[in-house]
């Protein structure tokens, strides 16, 4: 092939400015997402695992736990979608500790230290209490809200103003609102702790004024009750504690003999809670006594005239004669009246109720248990005369008493033996937060190494195979042919020794260069007949 010349042609490598625009815009970006990846994995292997802090807190508290966590240099971020606080995984405790000493969580009221801020100068008598009574709403909120079921609590108080006349004079008021766990719910006696312990911390508010309601808009306390439904709560109450108490006796002093599990008990109680009066007055007429006396006593005196014979001896009057010549006569009457009172007893009683009129006990014992020689397990009836035995324990436990109507049954049967508990499960070895941030770090390094090894390395060993296989460009007097001027190969036939290349690969060269370059081939081809032909 005469169009082929060795003497001046150069094979430059082309390498990445061989490819097409397109391909070298898709490599750029490849590399450029790889390491950005890359950087990304690493960054992320070296966040640690947040776990919640606290939820559900209000505005002030979430900004005072947020400057606190800084002050305290203890990394936490807040989730956009919850409003939780998060913490790393291995400071939670550390965050919790620092913020309770710290008082927080508040529980999103404000207390009796709103009282120590500087109230400043020119402060109404109206402003003092009205922070007084807020301060106070705020205490009883958080009381409230330390309940097991309430996960926050509001108190709202009306105390009128006090006046000098009794007659004016308003009761305070209060209501309260509970906000409870999902699935929780408050009973009876707890609505009533609540509204007693409201009741007792405002002077003269009584417990039928606390009005408590739930998160729902439910009324928990009802003023529609009367008083009798009250104190039938009140006598169920006293009835079940009485039913209770008694059959925590039977148990105690039969688990020692048969076991605790061994034994079941239970007690119905018929109390009389009718309230009665009674006075009675009694006398004694053996013991009478003089309860008054009136005694009354007359005199009189009567009066005689003189007559006879006129003569010195009928003139003379006698010893008892009075002025006028009478002879007086003197009369006495004594009168007494005696009011005896008997021995008189008055005797006022009052039974409060709550008698025990009867009781109805039964008692279930289970067999004995016995372990054979084989480590089995053996289960013996008792006999007539432990069950009798037993049956007068009860009866001294319980008070028995035959002629208020008491029964006592007991009987003996085998008891199923309950199924086996299923052990807790441990807790999970994935839920350490040290092992994720261990295989967090463990797979961005396995990630980069793939994207090192499996992505770049194969791009780049292709790319320089290409470039290799760049078909090359013909230097005309040290000109390049196709612009590129760097990693240039030369064919000489005269200085030094060419490369080792045959005619074959020559000549496909050569078309390439055709193909690609045909103007400055057909210079070349130009430039070789002028050559030859001078």
């Amino acid at each position: 092939m005469a169009l082929v010349k060795t003497d001046d042609v150069v094979l430059p490598s082309r390498g990445f400015n061989g490819l097409s625009l397109l391909r070298q815009l898709g490599l750029m970006v490849g590399l450029a997402a790889s390491v950005a990846i890359g950087f990304s994995i690493v960054q992320w292997s070296q966040d640690p695992s947040y776990r919640m802090l606290y939820s559900n807190l209000s505005e002030q508290d979430a900004a005072d736990i947020s400057n606190s966590l800084q002050s305290a240099a203890i990394p936490y971020k807040v989730d956009p979608n919850t409003g939780a606080i998060l913490v790393a995984g291995n400071s939670v405790h550390e965050a919790r500790l620092n913020l309770a000493s710290q008082g927080l969580p508040r529980g999103g009221g404000v207390g009796f230290e709103m009282l120590d801020k500087d109230q400043g100068f020119g402060v109404s008598q109206f402003m003092e209490g009205a922070r007084y009574q807020r301060a106070l709403e705020g205490e009883l909120a958080r009381t409230i809200a330390s309940l097991n079921r309430v996960r926050g609590a509001r108190v709202h108080l009306a105390i009128p103003k006090q006046t000098a006349f009794a007659r004016a004079r308003r009761k305070p008021k209060a209501s309260v609102t509970v906000d409870l766990f999902a699935g929780r719910v408050l009973d009876e006696g707890q609505i009533t702790a609540i509204s007693h312990m409201v009741a007792a911390s405002i002077p003269s508010l009584e417990v039928s004024d606390v009005t408590v309601i739930d998160q729902k808009g439910r009324l928990l306390t009802s003023s529609d009750s009367s008083a009798d439904m009250r104190v039938s709560s009140t006598q169920f109450n006293h009835r079940k504690r009485l039913e209770d108490y008694y059959i925590k006796r039977i148990e105690g002093i039969l688990s020692p003999i048969v076991g605790a599990e061994g034994v079941r008990a239970q007690v119905s109680a018929d109390i009389d809670f009718t309230v009665t009066e009674q006075t009675q007055e009694t006398f004694n007429p053996d013991l009478p006594a003089i309860r008054s006396e009136q005694t009354l006593e007359e005199r009189r005196n009567g009066s005689q005239t003189l007559s006879g014979v006129p003569g010195s001896l009928s003139n003379q009057p006698p010893a008892n004669t009075t002025a006028d010549g009478s002879r007086g006569t003197v009369s006495s009457t004594i009168r007494a009246t005696r009011n005896y009172e008997l021995d008189r007893t008055i005797s006022h009683v009052r039974s409060g109720g709550g008698n025990i009129k009867r009781l109805s006990v039964a008692v279930v014992l289970d067999d004995k248990h016995s372990i054979d020689e084989n480590g089995d397990v053996i289960r013996v009836p008792l006999t007539d005369d432990e069950v009798k035995s037993i049956t007068s324990l009860v009866k001294e436990a319980i008070g028995f008493n035959g002629q208020r109507g008491d029964s006592v049954n007991v009987i003996n049967t085998r008891f199923k033996l309950p199924a086996e508990v299923e052990p807790l499960p441990e807790p999970s070895f994935m839920d350490n937060p040290e092992l994720w941030d261990t295989g967090k770090q463990v797979l961005a390094g396995a990630v980069v190494f793939f994207l090192l090894f499996g992505v770049l390395r194969p791009v780049l060993r292709e790319l320089a195979a290409k470039g290799e296989a760049m078909p090359a460009q013909v230097m005309i007097q040290g000109q390049p042919a196709g612009g590129m001027q760097n990693d240039q190969l030369t064919l000489s036939a005269d200085g030094g020794k060419p490369q080792q290349q045959n005619h074959e690969s020559n000549l496909n060269t050569a078309r390439t260069l055709a193909t690609q370059d045909p103007k400055r081939v057909a210079q070349v081809v130009n430039n070789w007949v002028a050559t030859d032909g001078g």
